[in-house]
């Protein structure tokens, strides 16, 4: 161990290793160019023809979100935070899954949209949706940067390489089999993604809570440990923002809880292009909720390794170099797993950053054809021209990422740069989305209003934190403010905007509107779902939701 913490970040792999990763990287290649064969037109190539069935969406869902984020910086979270990273999962995402997969996947499924953006301009106008298109982009390839910079960050050090070199390795891989793909690729590759993830990130959760003496051992470590006992519950220390997240309860119920957990799962197109590529309306509302059951357990290969990170890895946390909190898992993989284990170790991290890049290519390529280049630079150009597009905006989206990683190497804590984009981009997003939705009177300009102001809101709260003129205790605090301070502003403008603006015809919102029935949504869709009993989707959401809130009585 004296010899490979002397490398710093150093992993020793031996032949064994190394064949693991070949045929991981052959196999996503090799899937690449199957995927290829079944691309006739764009909607093949931008939503898979619309023919996945549920449990390969579903699994799909939940990976995409598997990348730099939920790894990376959950994990150090997990060092940083403690349990109560807990509620990024508990309140911060199942409940928003279960409701999408409910209440919105009608209206975005029943009314065949291509996008998000494309739902908002059909519910609003032109403003709104390209406002949306032109947001939606710019956040998915900043957010595309962080995990190619995770996944540079491993193979830095795996081989010692400097980052610009592992950074164009990466961006490599998934340019080509997004490229030659499309969406069929990347969730087929997300579906496989899934258990190599969980089958390279267990071993270190095992052997980790070995090394410290069980669960019961690590919780007492943790309370010997900087965060105390604040570090082993979620809510007992919330009712003020004396806590290691820095947040009261107020924050994280409704900064967390609904602005960015709704705004981040019911809009975010990344994740709703999985359920749209679904076979019929059924297994599209059921995607999200199948992907909410592995994201109640998911906790145990990312927070768990965190709380043995701190306690196992000495004078971590440190602002710069080999200790920072992003490098939990790299270090805990560098001192815990033998050869072999090692192998499927950074393969399982090589796979999570991979399957998050791959949505956030795959979201900006649809977005930037569909919602950008057709509808306001080339209109009326053939569907082979557009699925060429749609190839060239993938290379784009790849190239762009590349510059983004850059600056997200400059966080120790990639998470909170993370949650600073969800809180500007996708919160007044939400907003917006959920007053038009369920109130018909809203009008079109009050869609555009409400989404650039709310926008501004958050924009102005993230601007005096970082030149400190306004005070949060923490970067994580400072997100969850922000996105409450888009979400009011957002539905106070639209209330405004709309009591001074004509309301769109009844006709034009007919599908688009809770109420006002179209050929596949309607109310009472909404409520029934689907005839057979274990496959609906109300059902199902409750018994995650339920889940959800039993798994924090343990760690209240």
């Amino acid at each position: 161990m004296e010899v490979l913490a002397a490398s710093g970040l150093r992993l020793d792999l031996d032949i064994f290793d190394y064949l693991i990763l070949i045929l991981y990287f052959g196999t996503v290649l090799g899937v690449g160019f199957a995927a290829r064969r079944a691309i006739k037109t764009s909607a093949d190539f931008f939503l898979s023809g619309r023919s996945m069935p549920a449990w390969v969406t579903g699994l799909a869902f939940v990976s995409a979100n598997l990348g730099a984020l939920e790894i990376l910086g959950m994990a150090a979270n997990g060092a940083q935070y403690g349990l109560m990273t807990l509620h990024y999962y508990w309140i911060g995402a199942v409940p928003a899954m279960v409701f999408l997969g409910i209440v919105m996947m009608p209206f975005y499924y029943g009314s065949k949209v291509h996008s998000v953006p494309e739902f908002l301009r059909r519910r609003f106008n032109n403003s709104t949706h390209l406002f949306n298109a032109v947001s939606f982009a710019v956040a998915q390839v900043l957010i595309a940067g962080v995990n190619l910079f995770a996944l540079a960050l491993i193979l830095q050090a795996l081989l010692g390489w400097p980052l610009w070199v592992s950074i164009g390795l990466g961006a490599a891989i998934v340019l080509i089999y997004i490229g030659i793909g499309g969406l069929s690729s990347a969730i087929y590759n997300e579906v496989l993604q899934f258990f190599v993830i969980v089958a390279g990130l267990l071993p270190i959760t095992i052997v980790g809570l070995v090394k410290v003496g069980g669960i019961d051992g690590l919780f007492e470590k943790v309370r010997q440990s900087p965060l105390g006992e604040a570090g082993l519950h979620t809510w007992a220390d919330t009712a003020t923002s004396d806590n290691p997240l820095g947040a009261n309860w107020i924050g994280i119920i409704f900064g967390l809880g609904f602005v960015l957990s709704f705004g981040y799962w019911t809009t975010n197109f990344a994740e709703v292009q999985r359920a749209l590529s679904a076979k019929d309306m059924s297994a599209a509302r059921r995607t999200p909720i199948i992907g909410a059951f592995p994201k109640l357990v998911i906790p145990v290969v990312t927070v768990i390794p965190g709380l043995i990170a701190l306690v196992t890895v000495k004078g971590l946390g440190a602002e710069e170099g080999d200790l920072t909190y992003n490098n939990a898992i790299p270090l805990l993989m560098r001192d815990l797993l033998p050869n072999g284990v090692l192998g499927v170790a950074v393969t399982g991290l090589l796979a999570s950053f991979m399957a998050g890049m791959a949505a956030n290519v795959s979201g900006f390529n649809t977005v930037f054809t569909y919602d950008i280049w057709q509808p306001y630079i080339r209109k009326g150009r053939s569907d082979d021209y557009y699925l060429k597009v749609g190839r060239w905006a993938t290379f784009g989206g790849v190239v762009i990422g590349i510059g983004t990683a850059f600056i997200a190497a400059g966080y120790d804590n990639i998470m909170n740069y993370i949650q600073a984009l969800f809180s500007l981009f996708n919160a007044p997003l939400f907003a917006t989305f959920i007053v038009g939705m369920f109130w018909k009177r809203m009008s079109a300009w009050a869609g555009f209003w409400s989404l650039l102001l709310g926008f501004l809101a958050s924009l102005a709260l993230y601007l005096g934190h970082i030149t400190e003129t306004i005070h949060f205790n923490s970067d994580l605090e400072e997100s969850f403010w922000g996105a409450g301070a888009a979400f009011v502003t957002a539905v106070v403008v639209a209330i405004l905007v709309t009591l001074f603006t004509p309301p769109k015809p009844e006709e034009e919102l007919r599908g688009l509107v809770y109420g006002l029935a179209g050929s596949s949504t309607s109310g009472e869709v909404i409520i029934s779902g689907d005839k057979v009993w274990w496959r609906n989707p109300v059902l199902l959401g409750a018994i995650a939701v339920v889940l959800a809130f039993v798994l924090y009585i343990p760690v209240w």
